[in-house]
């Protein structure tokens, strides 16, 4: 079996230490691939690979209508290479193949629509109080830019980071999760093809403590892109301090989905489960708490458990399955835990709660659907994200504690709200702290909107205008055209 390596100034390479990662699969635990496991050291080669083609300013000088065309052909070459992307991804991941499908379509609509702003913003000028001058406001690249990204959605959330930083005209350094770099390796390889300068873009596999780290200390790095787990995010941003890096930091959620009992019932139970199930839950945004008005809270959730006793698991290849296992043993066990721990606190198993029994999933990381009835927020179960199947339900009496019970939460990265009642509505998304708001949907997200949260869910945005601006910096030039002395001393 090769192994996949690394891409550090135009060259793939093995690891430095010539040391190399198993690559599971976690619908049946075999050995898909062979990864070059990078450290510190493969880590700092691709900081100063980066940080020379940046400072000697090629890169950055091309126009931003020919590195747009760049970004273009990227996606172009996605869309050629949609099937076998996909393939990888559910090999890597697990999650089906449909699911994966359409993630390229939205991979490769993000790189479009980076492609289309590059070279839409040439500055602004402003008014000068001073006679005889010209002020302008200008963008600027960031630099070198070191972006890590997490396991779930290793294309999509590497998507949001590689468009937007080379539009912008920025070098980079990309760390995929390490046991899920199969899509980005290849993307990469589309890269090369599309025409990307050499040490431009650079690819270090290996894992977070050593290569993640370094990016983030390294002094040669001006930026930092994270996203992943809140106390990862944390050491990240002490490790940034060492030069006063920009941060984007994208870190979870636990966000409710607050249902009215004027609601459409049928499709807020129906979306109920998009907004978990999907990827077996392993989903930022996912709507994992269920706030239920008291009056329709037995009805929903009969119909609701019945829904989830009816969801096939299986190989992300068999078109009959509609949920995949988990990311790896250790996570399955993380999620095990999350539940025992939530029914010591009180909470009920409505359904799931366990491993499955069929004799095909056993080899899996599978873990059944799961609801738990009876949660209050003091429960840690409602209060930290498990990222896995698991479903809570809380219940409230009127809007005011709706909006009270879905603010409880160190976390503001999404939520949805289910009314027909648009005045309603519009109340609680006034009041609801988070970085996006659904109202009668869930996890709906296009290139075109930013995304980010609020509290602890992160810093900055992604996506959209803003998610491009992650990537610039802002410089004032201020001209005098008729210069004279002004004599003072």
């Amino acid at each position: 079996m090769d192994t996949s390596k690394q891409y550090i100034n135009g060259e793939w390479v093995l690891a430095l230490s010539g040391e190399t990662r198993e690559i599971i699969n976690p619908f049946n635990q075999e050995v898909i691939a062979l990864a070059a496991e990078g450290n510190e050291e493969d880590a700092k080669l691709a900081v100063a690979a980066a940080r020379n083609v940046f400072d000697q300013g090629d890169w950055s000088a091309t126009s931003a209508t020919e590195r747009g065309n760049i970004v273009r052909d990227i996606a172009a070459l996605i869309e050629r290479d949609k099937e076998e992307l996909a393939e990888l991804e559910s090999l890597d991941t697990g999650k089906t193949v449909e699911e994966s499908r359409g993630d390229m379509d939205d991979i490769a609509g993000v790189f479009r629509y980076y492609a289309e702003l590059a070279d839409k913003d040439g500055g602004e000028m402003i008014d000068s109080p001073v006679l005889h001058t010209i002020s302008k406001v200008v963008k600027e690249p960031v630099g070198v830019c070191g972006q890590i990204t997490p396991w779930n959605y290793p294309l999509l959330q590497a998507s949001w980071k590689l468009a937007p930083a080379l539009a912008a005209g920025n070098t980079l350094i990309m760390k995929p999760s390490e046991i899920t770099p199969l899509t980005t390796i290849k993307v990469f390889e589309l890269m090369e093809e599309a025409g990307v300068p050499k040490g431009v873009v650079n690819l270090v596999l290996g894992a977070g403590a050593t290569v993640g780290e370094e990016l983030a200390i390294n002094e040669d790095v001006d930026l930092i892109s994270f996203t992943g787990g809140i106390e990862t995010g944390k050491r990240i941003m002490r490790s940034a301090s060492s030069n006063v890096k920009k941060l984007a930091l994208e870190l979870g959620g636990k966000n409710p989905n607050v249902i009215f009992a004027d609601a459409n019932f049928e499709t807020a139970v129906d979306q109920a489960l998009n907004a978990v199930f999907f990827h077996a839950g392993q989903i930022c945004s996912a709507g994992t708490r269920i706030i239920v008005e008291e009056s329709i809270h037995d009805a929903f959730v009969e119909e609701l458990v019945e829904r989830v006793r009816k969801i096939r698991l299986g190989s992300g290849f068999d078109k009959n399955t509609q949920m995949g296992p988990l990311i790896s043993k250790i996570h399955l066990e993380k999620v095990m835990a999350y539940v025992n721990n939530g029914v010591k606190e009180g909470a009920k198993v409505a359904v799931g709660g366990a491993r499955p029994d069929e004799p095909a999933l056993q080899n899996g990381f599978f873990y059944l659907p799961t609801v738990l009835t009876g949660c209050t927020t003091e429960m840690n179960v409602v209060q930290h994200e498990g990222f896995g199947p698991v479903i809570t339900i809380e219940t409230f009496r009127n809007e005011e504690e709706a909006i009270r019970l879905a603010n409880d939460s160190i976390y503001g990265l999404a939520g949805g709200v289910w009314t027909k009642d648009i005045a309603k509505a519009e109340r609680c998304v006034a009041n609801m702290r988070m970085g996006t708001v659904w109202i009668n949907d869930f996890n709906v997200y296009f290139p075109h909107a930013p995304w980010g949260g609020f509290k602890q869910s992160g810093i900055g945005r992604e996506l959209g205008k803003l998610g491009l601006e992650e990537y610039q910096e802002t410089k004032h030039v201020y001209h005098n055209i008729n210069p004279e002395p002004i004599n003072w001393f």
